[in-house]
């Protein structure tokens, strides 16, 4: 469904929710609209396609289990055609589908049920990152980001959100990894603990047993060809964190 208003000016967000639960999705829109945040409805992955396709969305909100193509499936189909950030819903709380659905690219999970007021908070908190110039939330960060930030022979581009590898290649980085990234540029050859990483590049909070910034490390450290036994860039400091042990960044 569409949440509608005579004045249109109010909306600030536009986000697509896909859930086979029609009373869920509308009571899920109707809370939304509350909060400036234009909601449409769909129930499988070929309404969703017809959506993305005739209509722009801020945020993608994807639940795991659907009828026909599941959530892990259509999020691939998503990170593949483009960098929307995906939010994704589980009512299954096993920790292999939420890594399986953040190795595929999803920007962060909620488990069901779930409050309202709590997909509102992560739905802003994704945006905010995405939309804003100081990634890695660092108070002493002054100024817009660099459009080109050149490190070890590889090249950012922070516009596109592309990495170019240093035979000139394009390396396709997922919203998390990008942002992880970039807080590593913005603070190298710094200790940064876990928490402190996981906040940044996924925009949530964490819980005190979640180890899946270890994952997104793995995944970037794949990308950047960095070998996980015996790390160049993305040492890890045990017991603390992780080091971006890059000395020449232009």
């Amino acid at each position: 469904m569409h949440t509608t208003s005579d004045d249109t000016r109010r909306w600030t967000t536009r986000a697509l929710l896909v859930d086979d639960d029609e009373p869920i999705r509308e009571l899920l829109c109707g809370y939304l609209a509350r909060f400036n945040i234009e909601a449409h409805g769909v129930a499988d992955g070929v309404a969703m396609r017809r959506a993305l396709e005739s209509d722009s969305f801020d945020v993608v909100v994807l639940d795991l289990m659907l009828p026909g193509e599941d959530g892990l499936s259509l999020c691939r189909h998503l990170r593949a055609e483009s960098d929307i950030p995906i939010l994704m819903l589980t009512a299954r709380c096993e920790p292999a589908d939420r890594i399986i659905g953040l190795e595929l690219g999803a920007d962060d999970y909620m488990a069901k049920p779930f409050e309202p007021r709590e997909l509102v908070a992560r739905i802003q908190t994704i945006l905010r990152r995405v939309r804003g110039g100081n990634l890695a939330g660092d108070d002493s960060s002054r100024g817009e980001p660099r459009a080109q930030v050149r490190f070890d022979q590889w090249r950012l581009d922070s516009v596109l959100r592309q990495l170019h590898a240093p035979d000139g290649l394009v390396v396709p980085l997922s919203n998390a990894e990008f942002r992880l990234l970039w807080v590593f540029l913005e603070r190298p050859r710094r200790v940064l603990n876990r928490e402190l990483l996981l906040d940044a590049a996924r925009g949530r909070a964490i819980e005190a047993f979640d180890r899946s910034i270890d994952l997104l490390v793995s995944r970037l450290r794949q990308k950047l060809g960095d070998d996980p036994r015996s790390p160049r860039l993305i040492k890890t400091v045990r017991g603390e964190g992780y080091l971006f042990d890059v000395r020449d960044i232009a």
